[in-house]
């Protein structure tokens, strides 16, 4: 079910997957939301209810004139109050991954366990693809075409305008956070303090084997590395050891 609320005068989105399980808050990554997190809400089902947010400028949430750390942790905290929850288990992918352990690292109170796929505690990120990318397309094959290979990974955020299709995110926007997502952020990552799980693609262009044990190493048994076959987007290209891997996480740290 989609639902809505409405911070810092942006009207943002989120999917409430549903069921009578626990609640894991999932943050998506750039050219993605809420939506990517479907198949995982199934695996899932029906011990944990994944409700998932469109982040700002993504999906059907509001774009924002700020897109940096501090504007992304606040939003989450405001959908924690929203829903009135307690401790829950929060995941995040890429810029969700950053923006989870971020909100983890400042709201211990809130974060029972932490899940951050596929990105590092620094992070240079490149944003040149997002730069080529085509503003509009005239049909959908168009612009699956326009996108090439890349194009399974942001199909969710396909959408259809007046005059042709392009997506749910701006391009400019999408610089700009990933301009602002970059930067040293060990300070927050060694300040987590709950259960953590890092996964890792082993083909992934984004974080690399060295930095994940890194990682892992500087928060001295408090995180657990597991590198699946896939690449930056784990949860697409291995959904179902993706999922049975954040099942038995969620049940050994209860």
């Amino acid at each position: 079910m989609r639902e809505y609320l409405t911070t810092d005068g942006l009207r943002l989105s989120y999917l409430d997957f549903g069921g009578p399980g626990q609640p894991l808050l999932a943050l998506h990554g750039h050219y993605n939301e809420a939506s990517a997190f479907a198949p995982l809400a199934a695996a899932l089902a029906p011990r944990w209810r994944v409700i998932a947010l469109d982040q700002r400028g993504h999906g059907e949430s509001d774009r924002a004139d700020r897109y940096g750390r501090e504007d992304y942790t606040a939003d989450v905290l405001a959908l924690h109050r929203h829903l009135g929850l307690g401790p829950v288990p929060v995941l995040g992918h890429s810029l969700g991954g950053v923006n989870a352990y971020q909100f983890a690292a400042r709201h211990p109170d809130r974060v029972e366990r932490l899940i951050v796929e596929d990105i590092g505690a620094v992070v240079d990120c490149d944003w040149s693809f997002t730069t080529r990318l085509p503003p509009h397309a005239p049909s959908r094959q168009a612009l699956i075409e326009a996108v090439g290979p890349a194009a399974p990974y942001l199909e969710c955020a396909f959408r259809q305008r007046e005059g042709g299709w392009g997506f749910s995110f701006g391009i400019e926007d999408t610089v700009a956070s990933q301009q602002a997502l970059n930067g040293d952020h060990r300070a927050d990552w060694t300040a987590v303090s709950c259960p953590t799980l890092l996964v890792r693609g082993t083909r992934s262009d984004e974080l690399t084997a060295a930095h994940a044990r890194t990682m892992t190493a500087l928060r001295d048994g408090r995180a657990r590395l597991v590198e699946l076959t896939a690449g930056h987007v784990v949860h697409h290209d291995a959904p179902e050891r993706f999922a049975a891997t954040v099942t038995a996480f969620l049940s050994e740290a209860r």
